[in-house]
């Protein structure tokens, strides 16, 4: 029922927006919703084959994000929403892939260093020549031949299990002071050495790529899961000195780390206004859509560059207003609140630190390019995940949400067998 709901939202959107930019209903609306529903039936009862007691809230919920911002690419670019249409059906497919490989997700706690050394090659390959593509002042994508993608998407994902495998395993360690320097006992530093330089080596890549908004992403998922698996308020307070001390030297030292926190302090400066104007016309356009929106097909937002990926939200803002804006919050306050209920639902430490892990990238990520784009952090340019353009960020989160599927349906099957066990116990 929930996924009809969004059948008919999606459609009702696609076909204002026709209405209100054009003046007539699209003639191609059949097959639009034709495959909208076929693609999405079919993943529903693919996934109540292979995970029968999953979660009934995390796919409509992406499929409606995913709806809407379909809705505005075709706005704005129609054949890029072809690409986004094509990409959805591939990433419908690895959802259904991904469930029946992950059988066990506590089998994934085998692979820790496999994940860590995979996360780590996947953020090397856009470095390499002639193979790695500069956009935009970050070097993030990998062309192979009329394809491109961000290998980073796929890396986070492997991050998470592996911070997960790590912490599960060396909790009591990290969470217990036993060496003494002078009065003070601290954590031993050789258990924390291996996840400092896993979490380095990969924030000295982003870096070399000039890429703040997964640096980020990265820092506060390893910081987060950190103080999850610990309880230390030892371990926030150096990740704050970390994080002040790190974030000084990318600023002397990274142009692109300067450009962007010298936009955010302030964006109306001569040099600034020189360079680029674009959140500033995404502010214009959140302006425009006041309250209700200017309807969707009626806004002005083709101006701004970047529209369909970095500054979708702007577009949504502009045409569905502030109810529109905290519709897409909603949302992702869904999406994270079921995945964390999830991730407290599960019954070993790794796989509820890998729940929470796979949770916290999706919502972390859609916080900082929100914020971003209204004045609360540096402007990120990440995508908003299943909003934005992009096939490989949009392949990676649906990904996140067949583990999450998986995730929850075991905690299900546990939880249906020990309430047969306290039975025959009884």
């Amino acid at each position: 029922m929930l996924l009809v709901a969004v059948w008919v939202l999606t459609g009702g959107f696609y076909i204002l927006a026709s209405l209100g930019a054009q003046g007539v209903i699209p003639a191609h609306i059949g097959y639009f919703f034709a495959a909208m529903v076929a693609i999405s039936l079919a993943l529903h009862v693919a996934v109540r084959f292979l995970a029968p007691r999953s979660s009934q809230i995390l796919l409509p919920v992406a499929a409606l994000l995913n709806g809407i911002g379909f809705v505005e690419i075709s706005r704005w670019n129609p054949p890029l929403a072809s690409l986004q249409a094509m990409w959805f059906g591939i990433s419908a497919l690895a959802v259904v892939i991904t469930l029946l490989i992950v059988r066990h997700t506590r089998d994934l706690d085998r692979y820790r260093y496999i994940s860590l050394t995979g996360a780590v090659i996947l953020l090397l390959l856009p470095l390499i020549p002639h193979f790695g593509v500069n956009i935009n002042g970050a070097r993030l994508w990998v062309v192979v031949g009329p394809f491109s993608f961000q290998p980073v998407e796929i890396a986070k994902i492997l991050m998470a299990f592996f911070f997960a495998s790590y912490f599960a395993a060396n909790r009591e360690l990290l969470s217990t002071p036993t060496q003494r320097i002078g009065n003070r006992l601290i954590v031993p530093p050789r258990v924390l050495l291996p996840i400092l330089i896993a979490w380095g080596l990969s924030i000295a890549i982003l870096g070399a790529e000039n890429d703040i908004g997964f640096a980020m992403l990265l820092f506060a998922l390893f910081v987060t899961m950190l103080w999850l698996a610990t309880g230390l308020k030892t371990y926030i307070a150096m990740a704050v000195a970390m994080f002040a001390v790190g974030g000084a030297a990318a600023y002397q030292f990274f142009p692109q780390v300067h450009a962007r926190v010298s936009l955010w302090l302030n964006p109306w400066s001569s040099y600034n206004l020189s360079h680029t104007t674009q959140l500033i016309d995404g502010w214009f356009s959140l302006a425009a859509g006041g309250v209700t929106g200017t309807g969707l097909g009626l806004g002005q937002s083709g101006n701004i560059p970047f529209i369909t990926s970095d500054m979708i939200f702007a577009a949504v803002g502009e045409e569905l207003g502030l109810l529109g804006v905290i519709l897409i919050l909603a949302l992702f306050a869904a999406f994270v609140g079921e995945g964390l209920a999830i991730a407290q639902r599960a019954h070993s430490d790794f796989v509820r630190l890998a729940a929470t892990g796979l949770t916290l990238t999706m919502g972390l990520q859609s916080f900082f390019i929100m914020a971003g784009i209204l004045r609360l952090l540096p402007f990120t340019g990440i995508t908003l995940p299943f909003v934005a353009y992009g096939g490989s960020s949009l392949f990676a989160n649906y990904i996140v949400v067949a583990l999450l599927l998986r995730i929850s349906d075991e905690n299900a099957q546990e939880r249906r067998g020990g309430e047969i066990l306290a039975l025959r116990f009884d």
